[in-house]
Order: structure tokens, then sequence, then C-alpha cells
């Protein structure tokens, strides 16, 4: 477990990080029933790539490919501690991005291309 994380903090975490995770899946069910239902009655009026729902689930599929990486990094005994410089992630970002697997600072560098 990561130094700066209690094992109480780990265990909320990963509930959170849980049902963050059953809650975008459940979402992501229900937008596709109804795209499908749309498509069955012939509504479908633009491209699904124009889609705000399309666009949502593209964004959910990552926050949900995030969200596995860090119930991954909670197995390992890894969470807390960023993916790419190996510093301790604050307690702050991981309230506010429980998914969060990099540092502010390391995810800004990433975005630049820096990494």
């Amino acid at each position: 477990m990561s130094i700066h994380l209690s094992a109480a903090d780990v265990a909320r975490f990963k509930e959170k990080l849980e049902l963050l995770r059953d809650r975008l899946c459940s979402s992501a069910k229900q937008t596709q029933n109804a795209q499908d239902h749309q498509n069955l009655k012939g509504e479908s009026a633009t491209s699904s790539e124009e889609s705000p729902d399309f666009r949502l689930l593209g964004q959910d599929a990552k926050i949900l490919r995030q969200i596995k990486r860090a119930l991954e990094k909670i197995e390992e005994n890894t969470y807390g501690i960023c993916d790419l410089s190996g510093e301790a992630i604050s307690l702050a970002r991981l309230e506010a991005v429980p998914y969060a697997i990099t540092t502010v600072k390391a995810q800004e560098k990433l975005e630049k291309g820096l990494y």
C-alpha cells in the first residue's frame, strides 16, 4: 500500500471507484438501449459519431478504462502512486478524481507530449 494512504483510505476509494464504474456501466447500457430503440424505429437523423450520446459514451469509456487501472493499482498496492513519475498523487487530487493514475504535474507533461 502506498505510504501516504491508510488502509481505510484505500478501502474508501475502492468503494467509490466500484460505485462510479457501476453507475457508468448502467448509464452506457441505458444510452445504448435508447439508441438501439431509435435505430429500430428509423429515427436516427444523424450519424452516431455526431450524436452527443456517442461522445458521452466515448468519454465514459475513457473514464471506465481509468477506473479499471485504478482498481488494478489497488490490487497491486500502488494506488495513489503516479504511473508516470512514481511520485505520490495528492489526497486532494484523489478526492476530486479517484481514478487519477498520474499527478497533476505528470498529466500536464503528458498532455504537452513530454512523456
